[in-house]
């Protein structure tokens, strides 16, 4: 019997169960078969797996056909794929957890002598300041395999924005964590790598089953979930780190417009993300941090950044954004429309864009801004001797720059340690300092044909945003002799000499400039 994979059919998204002995015995068949980033890549290839990221299965489809059925195959056809497979080689691929124990934790379905998914369940690879570590991660079925578009109650699985936040989490032991609107469950499970205790929040009773679920199947404890909207499940409690990717994205709130759950929080705008930044103040210990994702609107005349900078102008909270990219209107629109399954070309995508278009009109919404949100709130009587009473950043940075997430949580660890160095050196505490260049600092040179000077200098850093500072004669003399053994006085001193610039005028042109530099880490305390 021919399995059904061709015919539509409806989905109704399952009730996750977490039962200790069907996870345990699930984790024991998952590993017996092998069933890892690595091993998953080898049965179809990376041309296959490139394709299968763009929505097309068809290469690793036909990898699978003409290959042995291993538990391996079966399991990345099943879950992967989001394929049938027959009843015999289901039972092959779980010998501990059995058919009827995978099902009843809603995993899986039986339908004419073969199996179907009901989730999406696959292997997750990834490295930190802790070491390396993989996971399996169950969420609801994409439209790959669906074939149409979510449901409104989708629970997402990993994409670039969850690999992203997992970059930007700070790698430094903290007591406890909260991960506000946590989905399914990744980002509390790689704060807990940092944490003693995690609360994990989220409005949908779904998402968290399936959270539960996650940390159970990997063996993660020490993570508590509650059920409620943002801020209200942890009214009065304070913690050392906030993590969050909300349900920033802008949705008319419009009839027959699709509110799902885990990308819209039911409000006009970017008015949810605007509550979550204001809330932060209330529910950070001193010292603590939050990392977080985020969009702002641009409206006519009002700059998007300038927007987000008001959100905070009655806080004392060390502030940082990045934006890393901007959306018109329309490329707005068809992003998330998109994302929710509904095809270009259709009545249904056509009559979604006029919404879309519509609202913005209304609201005078001329772009969407994107990026990272990284706060501090200080610790009382920290002294702040240097620059300003607090760190305001607010700063476009190309997507083609620092476009490794993994290295993003030690970059921002490194800033905050910057701004409050700074903070305690004014200009005579720094020009006692010994400062040294950073390792991944490299120059860049460039000449007019024949001329023994160089035309333009560079500063460049290799890791963290990759940094470009271009660099006059005096700086970048300044820095190459920036090894610790000096004093950042001693060499304008000798500086001032060697060049007969005055010594006073030098110092009032480098010292800001240094400070500059040991903010974005290509100058370091010795």
């Amino acid at each position: 019997m021919s399995a059904p994979t061709d015919r539509p059919r409806t989905h109704a998204l399952p009730t996750i169960a977490t039962d200790p002995r069907v996870t345990t015995a699930l984790a024991a068949d998952l590993t017996a078969a092998g069933f890892t980033v690595e091993g998953v890549d080898a049965l179809w290839g990376t041309d296959a797996a490139a394709a299968l990221h763009r929505g097309n299965r068809v290469a690793a489809l036909r990898a699978l056909d003409a290959r042995p059925t291993t538990p391996l195959a079966t399991l990345a056809r099943l879950f992967v794929l989001g394929l049938a497979v027959p009843q015999a080689d289901a039972e092959r691929a779980f010998p501990s957890a059995g058919i009827d124990g995978v099902a009843a934790a809603g995993l899986l379905r039986s339908e004419d002598e073969h199996v179907l998914p009901t989730v999406d369940l696959r292997p997750y690879a990834f490295v930190d300041d802790a070491g390396a570590g993989s996971w399996w991660v169950v969420s609801d079925l994409g439209e790959l395999a669906l074939g149409a578009a979510l449901d409104e109650e989708h629970v997402l699985g990993i994409g670039g924005a969850t690999t992203t936040l997992s970059g930007l989490q700070v790698p430094v032991p903290v007591r406890r964590v909260l991960d506000l609107g946590t989905g399914c469950g990744i980002q509390a499970m790689h704060a807990r790598r940092f944490a003693d205790e995690v609360v994990a929040t989220d409005i949908s009773r779904r998402a968290l089953d399936i959270a539960r679920f996650n940390a159970e199947l990997n063996g993660i404890d020490g993570i508590e979930f509650r059920l409620g909207s943002l801020f209200e499940p942890v009214a009065g409690e304070r913690f050392d780190r906030i993590v969050s990717n909300p349900p920033f994205v802008i949705t008319p709130r419009s009839e027959g417009v699709p509110a799902y759950e885990y990308r819209d929080g039911g409000m006009v705008g970017d008015a949810l993300v605007e509550t979550v930044l204001r809330g932060l103040a209330d529910h950070l210990e001193p010292g603590g941090t939050a990392q977080l994702l985020g969009n702002w609107e641009y409206h006519w005349g009002v700059d998007g950044l300038d927007r987000v900078r008001a959100w905070f102008e009655d806080t004392d909270l060390d502030v940082w954004v990045v934006e890393r990219e901007r959306q018109d209107p329309n490329a707005y629109a068809e992003t998330w429309i998109r994302d929710g399954g509904t095809k270009p070309g259709t009545a249904a995508f056509d009559r979604l864009v006029a919404a879309w278009l519509d609202d913005f009109q209304a609201r005078k919404v001329t772009g969407v801004g994107f990026g990272y949100v990284v706060v501090r709130r200080p610790v009382a009587g920290s002294v702040r001797t240097g620059g300003s009473a607090r760190l305001r950043r607010f700063e476009r940075v190309p997507e083609t720059l620092g476009s490794n997430p993994a290295g993003l949580g030690a970059t921002v660890a490194r800033l905050l340690d910057a701004v409050a160095w700074l903070a305690a050196h004014d200009d005579t505490a720094l020009a006692s300092a010994h400062l040294t260049v950073a390792g991944d600092v490299t120059e860049e040179r460039h000449y007019w044909p024949g001329n023994d000077d160089p035309t333009v200098m560079t500063l460049v850093q290799g890791g963290g945003f990759g940094r470009r500072v271009d660099a006059d004669t005096a700086l970048a003399a300044f820095v190459g002799a920036c090894d610790g053994d000096l004093s950042v006085a001693a060499i304008v001193g000798a500086l001032a000499q060697i060049t007969g610039v005055d010594e006073q005028a030098l110092a009032a042109d480098l010292l800001p400039a240094a400070r500059g530099l040991v903010l974005d880490g290509l100058l370091l305390p010795a």
